[in-house]
């Protein structure tokens, strides 16, 4: 068993939003590895940043990436960082993955440069955002088979052209992706 479909990207790309229309409308389950993580440790992620620091929240999302992709059989989003483990872009090989891209103005209004995401909580959110964009874009793009970019559509728009464009794919069924 494995994920329909797997996203990816940054933070206000809309994985989260696309990923439950996307579920919704296939008659599968939705996870978030960032829900996943905040449920196995018992509390924010935020607040695993600051308690614990990010290693250890790195930690717990690789282990919750690796359970998501042996079990999870519908739509699965991960959080932001995770494909920037190693462990995390091998373990995606093989798998349908549709990278959500949105720009730095677009991204910003999005998140509205919140607490509850702990990298961009800092003197300088915008360019820190601007930094993750450049730094993350690669690592996004050598992991997927598909490309989004979210920033003039709505939900609705970018989960119907990756219901599309998935739809031809021999392996990244709306029943389910088969390894």
């Amino acid at each position: 068993m494995s994920p329909a479909v797997v996203l990816v990207g940054p933070p206000g790309a809309g994985k989260s939003t696309v990923g439950r229309l996307l579920a919704e409308r296939w008659g599968v389950a939705f996870a978030d590895t960032d829900d996943l993580v905040e449920a196995h440790a018992g509390r924010a992620i935020a607040d695993i940043f600051t308690g614990d620091g990010e290693p250890a929240f790195r930690a717990l999302e690789r282990e919750a990436v690796a359970e998501a992709l042996a079990t999870h059989a519908g739509v699965l989003a991960l959080g932001g960082g995770a494909v920037l483990a190693p462990e995390t872009r091998e373990a995606l090989a093989g798998h349908p993955v549709v990278l959500l891209t949105v720009g730095l103005a677009a991204g910003v209004r999005r998140t509205g440069l919140s607490t509850a995401r702990p990298l961009l909580a800092g003197v300088n959110p915008r360019a820190t955002f601007a930094a993750l964009l450049a730094e993350r874009l690669p690592v996004y793009r050598s992991v997927a088979v598909h490309e989004f970019a979210t920033d003039d559509s709505t939900p609705d728009e970018v989960a119907e052209a990756v219901h599309t464009a998935l739809a031809g794919a021999p392996d990244a069924s709306p029943a389910g992706h088969r390894g």
